[in-house]
């Protein structure tokens, strides 16, 4: 049998704490913000052509991936 009493499971739902995810999206948000525009204006300097998604929105896509799995581990 399994023993829940050390492992309990958590609803799927629950997130760690509010302020500590903000954080987490916080710091990514930025680092992929500044990834984004460099290779925004990159691109743009190369081909001619910018990218659908802005570096705002591919930095908020980004984080809003990364930061859940980061309270899955």
């Amino acid at each position: 049998m399994a023993d829940y009493t050390v492992n309990a499971p958590r609803p799927r739902n629950e997130r760690a704490r509010n302020w500590e995810y903000r954080l987490y999206f916080s710091v990514i948000f930025a680092l992929a913000l500044v990834t984004g525009l460099l290779t925004w204006s990159w691109r743009g300097v190369t081909t001619g052509k910018l990218p659908r998604l802005g570096p705002v929105g591919r930095a908020l896509a980004d984080a809003h991936v990364i930061a859940p799995i980061v309270f899955r581990s």
